[in-house]
C-alpha cells in the first residue's frame, strides 16, 4: 500500500514538475518576444517598475479619489468655482506664454544673430532670472510696486497695482521668458546658413527669409519654450499666491487648509485633464513640424548689422534684464542688509538651512539612484515596457507640488502611518517632481555611449546589471551628477509641497520665505531668498554649457 501511495506521489510531482516547465517556457517565450534584443536582468525590471509605480501613485490616487467624491460635490464646483478658475488659469497660462515667447525669441535674436554689443555678456547675463524663485521675484515686486512700497514713498502713489492680473502676469512673464530664450538661442547656434542663402538666391529680402525661413526652422525651438512656460504657469504657487491671484493650484492648496480634500480631488482632477489637454495639443503640433539639417554641408548663419537699432536693443536688452534680475537683487540685498544687522543670520536661519539641504540631499541622492535604471533600460532595451515606464516617470513633472502632496498625504495617511507626519515625506514628493530631471541630464550622457561598450562588457559574461554600475556608470557619472544638481536646488526652491507635507517646527527656507514675506518681515526673508538665488546658480551653469 505505501508503495502504491509513494508511486502516486512521484508522479503527481513529475506531472508538476513537467507543467512547470511548460508554464516557464511560455512565460520565457512571450518574455523574450518583449525586447526588441535579449532580455534584461530581471531586478532590473523589477526596481523600473517599482520606481515608475511610485512616480504615478500620487497622480492616479487623486484620479480615483475624485471619481469617489460624488455627483453634488462635482455639480456644486461645477456650477460655482471650476468655471472661474479656468478662465483665471487659462488667461494667465495664455498672456504669459504670449508675452514670454515675444521677449524671449526677440532676446535671442539679438544677442544670437545681431551685432549687439558685449553679446558674449548678454548670453549669460539674460538667462540670470531662471536663479530667481518666481515666489522671490513677487516678493520683491510687492516691496516696489505694493500699496506702500518704495514706488509710493517716492511718488506719492502706486503707479502700477502689483495685486492684479497684470501684475501677476508681469512677475511670471520676467522670470520664465529664460525658457524660451536658451532653447531659442540653442536652436539658432545650430541653423544652418545654406537654407537662408538659397533663400537670397532666389531674391527674397531680408524680412521675408526671416518670416519665411527662419522662424520656421525656430518653431519646434520656439514651441518646446513656450510649453514649458505654460507648465511652470499652471503648476506656480507660490508668487500667485502671494499676488492674491487664484488659479486652481492656489484653489487646491486652500481647500485642503479647509479640510475639505475631496473637493481638492475634484480640482485637481480638472487641472490634470487641462494639463493633459495641453500636452496633448502641443504633441499634435509639434508632430507635424519637422525640419532636417545636414551636418555634413553645416554653415554657421551670418550676423546681421543692426545698425541704427542698435540703440534701442540695446535699451530693449538692458530693460528686460533690469526688471527680471537688477531689480529683484537690489531689492534683497537692500533687505539682507537690514535682515543681517538685525541678526537674521542666527541659528535659526542656519537651522532652516539645514532642513533644506536634508531634506534636497535626500531627493537629489534617491533621484541619482533611481534613474539609473530607467534610462538605461530605456536606452539599451527599447520597448512597449520601457515605453510606459518611461511616461509614468515622468508624469510627475507636469503636475504642481500641491496635487503631488494631496496624492501622497492620502497614500500615506491611509496604508503607510508610521511615516506620515514625518520629513522623509517631503523628500518622496520632491522625487516624484524633479525625478525627470536626473532622467533628462542621464539620458543626454547615455547618449554619448556606444552600445558596443555593453555588448562587450556582457561578451565577457556580465549580466546587465552589472554592466550599468560597473561600466557605464562610471562612463555617464559627470551627467548623472549634474542630474543631482539640479534636482537638489530644484527641491531647495519647492514650496507648496514643503508647506503641506512639513512636520510641526520643520521649516525650510522656502518656507521661511513665505511665511516672512507673508508678515512683511522683508529682513528676514531677504537673506533666506538670496541664499536660494546663489545656490541655484549651480545648475544655470550646466545649462548655458548644455544649451
Amino acid at each position: 500500500m505505501n508503495i502504491k501511495l509513494a508511486g502516486k506521489n512521484n508522479l503527481s510531482h513529475k506531472i508538476a514538475r513537467s507543467n512547470l516547465r511548460a508554464i516557464s517556457s511560455v512565460v520565457n517565450k512571450y518574455w523574450n518576444k518583449l525586447w526588441k534584443r535579449e532580455a534584461p536582468h530581471i531586478f532590473l525590471v523589477i526596481i523600473t517598475t517599482i520606481t515608475a509605480a511610485i512616480m504615478a501613485l500620487p497622480l492616479f490616487y487623486v484620479v480615483y479619489r475624485s471619481l469617489y467624491a460624488g455627483k453634488d460635490r462635482w455639480m456644486r464646483l461645477l456650477d460655482t468655482r471650476i468655471p472661474m478658475l479656468l478662465t483665471n488659469t487659462l488667461s494667465l497660462t495664455l498672456v504669459v506664454t504670449f508675452f514670454a515667447v515675444i521677449i524671449g525669441v526677440l532676446l535671442a535674436f539679438l544677442v544670437e544673430r545681431c551685432d549687439l554689443p558685449g553679446k558674449k555678456w548678454w548670453q549669460w547675463l539674460l538667462a540670470l532670472p531662471l536663479v530667481v524663485p518666481p515666489y522671490v521675484g513677487a516678493v520683491t515686486y510687492i516691496i516696489v510696486m505694493g500699496p506702500r512700497g518704495w514706488l509710493y514713498k517716492w511718488l506719492g502713489e502706486s503707479p502700477f497695482n502689483i495685486y492684479s492680473f497684470w501684475g501677476v502676469a508681469f512677475v511670471l512673464t520676467m522670470f520664465t521668458y529664460p525658457y524660451v530664450f536658451l532653447i531659442t538661442s540653442s536652436a539658432i547656434k545650430k541653423m544652418n546658413a545654406n537654407y537662408e542663402n538659397a533663400a537670397r538666391s532666389l531674391g527674397l529680402s531680408t524680412s521675408k527669409i526671416l518670416f519665411k525661413v527662419s522662424l520656421p526652422l525656430l518653431r519646434p525651438a520656439i514651441g518646446a519654450g513656450a510649453i514649458l512656460v505654460a507648465l511652470y504657469v499652471l503648476s506656480d504657487f507660490g508668487a500667485i499666491a502671494m499676488l492674491r491671484y487664484t488659479t486652481f493650484t492656489s484653489a487646491i492648496y486652500y481647500q485642503m487648509g479647509s479640510y475639505d480634500n475631496l473637493s481638492a480631488t475634484v480640482l485637481s482632477m480638472v487641472f490634470i485633464i487641462l494639463t493633459v489637454g495641453i500636452l496633448y495639443l502641443e504633441s499634435k503640433t509639434k508632430g507635424k513640424q519637422k525640419f532636417v539639417q545636414l551636418s555634413s554641408s553645416f554653415k554657421q548663419v551670418d550676423t546681421l548689422e543692426l545698425k541704427w537699432l542698435k540703440i534701442p536693443g540695446l535699451i530693449f536688452v538692458f530693460s528686460v534684464f533690469s526688471l527680471s534680475f537688477l531689480v529683484p537683487i537690489t531689492v534683497l540685498l537692500y533687505w539682507a542688509r537690514q535682515g543681517i544687522m538685525a541678526g537674521a543670520l542666527d541659528s535659526r536661519f542656519w537651522l532652516y538651512a539645514l532642513n533644506s539641504i536634508k531634506v534636497s540631499s535626500i531627493a537629489a541622492i534617491a533621484s541619482m539612484i533611481l534613474s539609473l535604471p530607467i534610462v538605461y533600460l530605456k536606452s539599451r532595451y527599447p520597448s512597449l515596457y520601457t515605453t510606459v515606464i518611461d511616461k509614468l516617470s515622468y508624469s510627475g513633472y507636469s503636475l504642481p507640488g500641491v496635487i503631488v502632496a494631496l496624492g501622497i498625504i492620502f497614500i500615506f495617511n491611509q496604508y503607510i502611518k508610521w511615516l506620515y507626519g514625518s520629513y522623509i515625506l517631503i523628500s518622496i514628493a520632491y522625487i516624484v517632481r524633479f525625478l525627470p530631471q536626473a532622467l533628462q541630464s542621464g539620458e543626454s550622457s547615455l547618449s554619448l555611449v556606444s552600445p558596443r561598450i555593453d555588448e562587450g562588457a556582457r561578451s565577457l559574461g556580465y549580466s546587465s546589471w552589472k554592466v550599468l554600475f560597473k561600466v557605464i556608470l562610471p562612463l555617464i557619472a559627470p551627467g548623472v551628477l549634474a542630474g543631482g544638481a539640479l534636482v537638489f536646488v530644484s527641491s531647495l526652491k519647492e514650496l507648496p509641497a514643503t508647506l503641506i507635507l512639513r512636520p510641526p517646527g520643520f521649516d525650510t527656507l522656502a518656507v521661511r520665505v513665505w511665511v516672512d514675506a507673508g508678515e512683511s518681515l522683508y529682513h528676514m526673508a531677504a537673506p533666506a531668498s538670496l541664499f536660494l538665488i546663489l545656490v541655484s546658480l549651480i545648475p544655470l551653469k550646466w545649462m548655458l554649457n548644455k544649451y
